[in-house]
């Protein structure tokens, strides 16, 4: 995991959007972050870069996980 940054304001359309009452968070959101959550977010630029595993972790949710 790399390191973590501190949280900066979101910006609806661009670092997420609402999907039936969840956000989603886009592809900019995680890059910004700088890492992955392991929480098999939808968008997620990192997917796949885990050596072990490819699938996602919780692919039932909107966005993988509890993510707000």
């Amino acid at each position: 995991m790399g390191e973590k940054r501190p949280p900066t304001e979101l910006i609806e359309g661009v670092d997420y959007y609402i999907e039936n009452g969840r956000w989603v968070f886009t592809a900019v959101h995680h890059l910004k972050r700088g890492y992955c959550c392991d929480s098999g977010c939808r968008h997620c630029p990192y997917r796949g870069v885990h050596l072990d595993r490819e699938e996602t972790i919780n692919p039932g949710c909107a966005d993988g996980g509890q993510e707000s």
